[in-house]
This record gives C-alpha cells, sequence and structure tokens, in this order.
C-alpha cells in the first residue's frame, strides 16, 4: 500500500439492511478488519439489486482503489451481486475466488455454494464476499496478504518487481 492509505470502500448488499429491518453486522466487521490492515475505510449499503449495485460500484471505483461488497454472492433470485458485476469488470481474478472457497470449506462444506469473486475495474480491485458475518470475515482474511500486492501492481506500481 506504500506509505499512503489506500481507499477502500465497503459496500453492504441487502435489502433487509437497505431498508433498516437488519442491522450490517458483516460490513462492520470487514470494515474493522480493513481498517486494522491500514486502509482507509469508507462503507455503503444498497439493497438487492443490481442496477443499484452497479451504480454504487461505479461511484466506488472512481474513488477507491479496493470495493469489497458483502452479500449477494448466494443461489436465491435475490442474489445478484456476480451477475452486476460481471457487467463492470475489466477481467476476473479466478484465484480470489478459489482462495475464498477454500478457506471456508474448513468451516462448512457450503463454501462451496458462494459465488464470491474478484476482479479488476480500472484500476479497482473489486471483492464480492458472502453476507454472513462469519463468511464474509473468512473470505477476507483468506486473501487479505495479497490485497497490497494486486493493489500496488493495479496502480502500476513495479518498483518492486526488480527484474531477477
Amino acid at each position: 500500500m506504500g506509505e499512503a492509505q489506500a481507499a477502500a470502500l465497503v459496500l453492504t448488499v441487502s435489502d433487509g439492511v437497505s431498508r433498516g429491518t437488519r442491522e450490517d453486522l458483516s460490513g462492520a466487521r470487514l470494515a474493522a478488519r480493513l481498517t486494522a490492515a491500514g486502509y482507509a475505510v469508507s462503507r455503503g449499503v444498497v439493497p438487492d439489486d443490481p442496477d443499484a449495485i452497479r451504480a454504487a460500484v461505479r461511484a466506488g471505483t472512481a474513488t477507491h482503489a479496493l470495493v469489497v461488497l458483502t452479500g449477494g454472492t448466494g443461489l436465491t433470485p435475490r442474489d445478484t451481486t456476480p451477475q452486476a458485476l460481471q457487467a463492470l469488470l475489466d477481467y476476473e481474478i479466478p484465484g480470489f475466488g478459489e482462495v475464498m472457497r477454500a478457506a471456508g470449506r474448513r468451516s462448512t462444506p457450503l463454501a462451496s455454494l458462494s459465488r464470491s469473486l474478484a476482479g479488476v475495474s480500472g484500476r479497482t480491485l473489486v471483492l464480492a464476499l458472502p453476507g454472513s458475518p462469519g463468511g464474509a470475515t473468512e473470505s477476507l482474511e483468506a486473501v487479505l496478504d495479497l490485497l497490497p500486492h494486486a493493489l500496488e501492481t493495479l496502480a502500476d506500481d513495479s518498483s518492486r518487481h526488480a527484474e531477477r
């Protein structure tokens, strides 16, 4: 991340949280963990609506190096985060999803059903994590050590990549 804190947006995708009928436990935990890791964190909430998700992510990628979504990665008809992101991502980073699901399987075999993913939009890293507090936290922890290198690479900071 260099000397300056990387700007991160934690975006909770939830009908209940957006209506105020449900507490945002996942977003709070992710924001706390990213803050502890040295990121300057902003937060937002959107309903499980593809247009709302896309609009929030577009706005987030304009001002943040990292956008982390929590929610909408399951199998229900309202879980549309991966579909919404497909239209925005320049490319996907399959290894992130693989690592997140592998970490989750240590707690539950149901982690294999998660459609968590990571990709790049412009120069912003976008992560889509499960909506459950445990799944979200496990997934973030699984990739947390990869984030600085990914963000440096996206910012085109090749100073660490001297030829061998």
